[in-house]
């Protein structure tokens, strides 16, 4: 079991003021206390469940090059792209840069999107689910091409792309894994099994059928269900004194039995440091052979 943080709230004490060198004691200490991976929201207003639309949020990517300079060995995503943010061209660009700059660690975290407030407030276009749906495929379809070095011209109903060149390519072969976010049964969990090398789904109780469909879906597409890296979102939360890490190693145990190799979230008071420092010194060892 993979241990991955995710940063989601960048109000911290210190304000903006220190919040490049607050991120970059985060990410530092995560990354040498064996976390496998790093990753960020891919949203503009600070989401409900965190904290009010006003509190900071960084844009992701800037973010995450700026994470890649102060790490070696992390790998680095959204969780995840909102599909309608960027042109497929440019996010396929965005990804590849952050490959090479970080050498070899980005992976493409996307979704459909679903923050209709943040893309009203900043002039966005929100198509209705099934537009978006159809982007996020044809987005999908372009990353590739253009991850294989195809320059020829893309056509697609949404994206007409002349000539997608990619230079200099990806330095992960034969591309960054795709990671893509939702347990959608219909669609989401369809296009994982033609497309992507994980997923990411919510804890609940019907994350066992979720799995179940993945599979079904991998069935129909001719996919080997057990190549795709599953991952579950988890809240951690070490208690005072790490009070709390036995319950997280049953729970991240529990996972492990049914299938999640990664799980990737929140660490309460992470900008405190010593919350990673326990993770990394009593929860990675132990769960590092489930």
């Amino acid at each position: 079991m993979k241990i991955g943080l995710q940063i989601p709230d960048f109000t911290y004490p210190g304000g903006p003021t220190t919040l490049g060198a607050d991120l970059a004691a985060i990410a530092k200490t995560a990354d040498d206390a064996g976390f496998a991976s790093i990753a960020v929201m891919d949203h503009f207003f600070q989401i409900r469940s965190v904290g009010p639309s006003e509190n900071e949020m960084l844009e992701a990517y800037t973010t995450l090059g700026y994470l890649a300079a102060h790490t070696s060995r992390a790998e680095l995503f959204t969780l995840v792209t909102g599909t309608i943010y960027r042109e497929p061209g440019l996010l396929a660009k965005i990804v590849t840069t952050l490959d090479v700059l970080s050498g070899g660690r980005a992976w493409l975290g996307i979704g459909a999107a679903w923050n209709d407030e943040e893309s009203r407030g900043l002039g966005f276009s929100f198509p209705e689910t099934r537009e978006r749906f159809e982007r996020l495929e044809e987005a999908i379809q372009i990353c590739l091409q253009m991850w294989t070095g195809d320059e020829k011209p893309y056509h697609g109903r949404h994206y007409q792309l002349e000539r997608p060149l990619n230079s200099p390519q990806a330095l992960t072969r034969p591309h960054p894994p795709i990671l893509i976010g939702g347990g959608g049964e219909k669609k989401t969990l369809r296009l994982v099994a033609r497309y992507a090398q994980a997923c990411n789904l919510f804890p609940g109780p019907d994350l066992a059928r979720k799995l179940d469909v993945l599979r079904a879906h991998c069935e129909s597409e001719g996919r080997d269900y057990d190549e795709i890296e599953k991952t579950v979102y988890y809240g951690y939360d070490v208690g005072d004194g790490g009070e709390n890490v036995q319950r997280i190693i049953d729970d991240l145990g529990g996972f492990a039995e049914m299938g999640f190799s990664h799980a990737i979230g929140r660490v309460k008071e992470v900008h405190l440091l010593e919350p990673l420092e326990t993770i990394g010194a009593r929860v990675i060892p132990a769960v590092s052979g489930l």
